[in-house]
């Protein structure tokens, strides 16, 4: 398999998209609270939330998954 098609690159592209769709979902909420819909931004702030721990997760374990195949 093509080193752009391996997994590790996959997940690493995934991971990626993970954080564009985090930011696009920031500049919404900010949107929403300035025209007054604090409960909406707290919902979705919370899902943020959710995605930020994962995230450190993900990275580690692309870190780990790629160290495995260079080894």
């Amino acid at each position: 398999m093509s080193e752009e098609y391996s997994l590790s690159d996959v997940l690493e592209r995934m991971y990626e998209n993970q954080l564009g769709l985090e930011a696009a979902l920031m500049e919404l909420t900010l949107q929403a609270e300035k025209q007054g819909l604090t409960e909406v931004g707290g919902n979705v702030r919370s899902a943020l939330w959710a995605i930020g721990e994962n995230a450190g997760h993900i990275r580690q374990g692309l870190a780990r998954l790629k160290g495995k195949n260079k080894g």
